[in-house]
C-alpha cells in the first residue's frame, strides 16, 4: 500500500517539475533571465515573479501558480501517507 502512495508522490513531483519549467518559460519570454544552473535555489523567487506579473496583467494569479502550489502539496501529503503506511 505504501508503494502506491510513493508512486503517486513521484507523479506529483513530476507535475511540479513540469509546472516549474512552464513558469520559467513564461518568465523567459517576458525578458527575465533564468539561470538553470541555480534552478533549485531561485524557483520560489521565480514563482513569486510569475504571480506578480500575472496579477498585473489579469488581476489574479495565473493558473501555473496554483498548479505549482498544489503539485508540491499533493506530493508532500502522498509521501507522508506512504511513510505512515510503511511504518505501520
Amino acid at each position: 500500500m505504501s508503494t502506491l502512495f510513493f508512486i503517486l508522490a513521484l507523479i506529483s513531483v513530476g507535475w511540479g517539475i513540469a509546472t516549474s519549467i512552464m513558469i520559467t518559460s513564461f518568465l523567459s519570454k517576458r525578458g527575465i533571465k533564468i539561470n538553470f544552473l541555480l534552478f533549485r535555489l531561485f524557483i520560489f523567487k521565480w514563482v513569486g515573479q510569475y504571480r506578480k506579473i500575472t496579477i498585473e496583467e489579469t488581476g489574479k494569479p495565473g493558473p501555473l501558480f496554483y498548479s505549482f502550489i498544489a503539485s508540491w502539496n499533493v506530493a508532500l501529503v502522498f509521501a507522508i501517507v506512504g511513510i505512515v503506511f510503511k511504518v505501520t
